[in-house]
């Protein structure tokens, strides 16, 4: 895995992520029964990766919601900045590429600049908000972060807790 040659990669979390990051306490981290989702992972210049989860279904509006694929005319599918988890560990990240839907692969290369910018600018949000730089009303926090992972990432995100 080479994630700088490649800028991004399609990849699954491994067991020893999850082992580290049960449910319970990390109820909010996304895994399927008996296998882990698929994700979208990139490095960023903070030093940490992000990984955001391909879903089927995305009733809100922080994602990227695919448009031009068989499965997004039938279901709401895209990839779920609510759900994305830092991953600071190169040993939690599965070195064998995920598959994923066809359309679905070809609309994420074409909009990768802009998924990574709206992922990067999430994580920014969040990290500004709970660190007191920038708070946002206590509503619009509550929307976008009420169920994200990325509480449980402070260390990697540099927060103090």
């Amino acid at each position: 895995m080479n994630l700088i040659e490649s800028d991004f990669q399609i990849l699954r979390l491994t067991d020893a992520f999850y082992a580290t990051y049960p449910n319970p306490p990390y109820v909010e981290i996304l895994k399927k029964r008996k296998r882990a989702y698929n994700c979208i992972l990139f490095q960023t210049h903070y030093g940490y990766f992000i990984c955001i989860p391909y879903r089927t279904e995305i009733t809100h509006k922080y994602a990227y919601h695919f448009k031009n694929s068989a499965r997004s005319r039938v279901h709401k599918s895209g990839l779920d900045y609510t759900k994305i988890v830092i991953i600071g560990n190169k040993e939690y990240i599965d070195n064998e590429n995920a598959l994923v839907d066809r359309d679905e692969y070809n609309e994420t290369v074409i909009q990768l600049k802009r998924i990574k910018r709206e992922a990067l600018e999430f994580v920014e949000d969040y990290v500004a908000h709970v660190s007191g730089k920038k708070i946002m009303h206590t509503k619009e926090y509550k929307r976008r972060y009420n169920f994200s992972p990325l509480k449980y990432f402070h260390r990697e995100l540099g927060i103090g807790d």
